[in-house]
């Protein structure tokens, strides 16, 4: 037999697919889709980022600020009395996000009198200073459902619940639970409480 001229391909072996080929394959089609469902869950709990802006939250929050929001959990739970809300006043989305504490959930009597707080006719553990100004919370008045009165940490210097122009919170207003705040040194990083 004569031998062909030209080019020759040599006939490669067929190979099989191993079992452990197969193993490999499933190992990072499963790291990439776990990779990319934290992803997603981390998008949905941190998806929201604001800054804080003014002194209106000092010193739970500084002007500035970087926090995250929760947008979720308000999905499947309403806001609390202490917790600290991100919301657009009036649902103004022109408007920069505000950052409060919830004093007060539906159903709440509210009066500042004396320059205190009074839920329900008790004075608020969220508001430790003298209130200068009453505001629309002057005369007592009741929260009204999926309304919330929010003030800041620092309401002297604080645009919040007792401005006629921002007034009680509608829940629907609320873009989420201010949740995770970061900062320039390691005690401004953390949990929100």
């Amino acid at each position: 037999m004569a031998k062909k001229r030209g080019l020759s391909f040599y006939n490669r072996k067929k190979r099989k697919i191993s079992s452990a080929h197969v193993k490999e394959i499933f190992s990072w089609m499963f790291g990439i889709f776990t990779a990319v469902f934290i992803a997603v869950v981390l998008n949905v709990f941190l998806g929201v980022a604001t800054n804080v802006v003014g002194v209106s939250m000092e010193p739970t929050l500084y002007n500035g600020q970087r926090i995250y929001i929760n947008s979720f959990l308000y999905l499947i739970s309403s806001p609390k009395r202490g917790d600290v809300v991100v919301f657009l006043p009036n649902g103004n989305e022109n408007a920069h996000y505000y950052v409060k504490r919830v004093v007060a959930v539906p159903g709440d009597r509210v009066l500042i009198s004396g320059g205190i707080l009074y839920v329900n006719g008790e004075e608020s553990p969220w508001v430790m200073e003298k209130l200068a100004d009453a505001g629309i919370a002057a005369v007592e008045f009741t929260i009204q459902n999926s309304e919330y009165f929010c003030i800041g940490d620092n309401p002297g210097n604080s645009e919040d619940s007792r401005s006629a122009n921002v007034g009680a919170v509608k829940e629907d207003t609320i873009a989420g639970k201010a949740w995770f705040k970061l900062g320039d040194s390691i005690d401004m990083i953390g949990f929100i409480e």
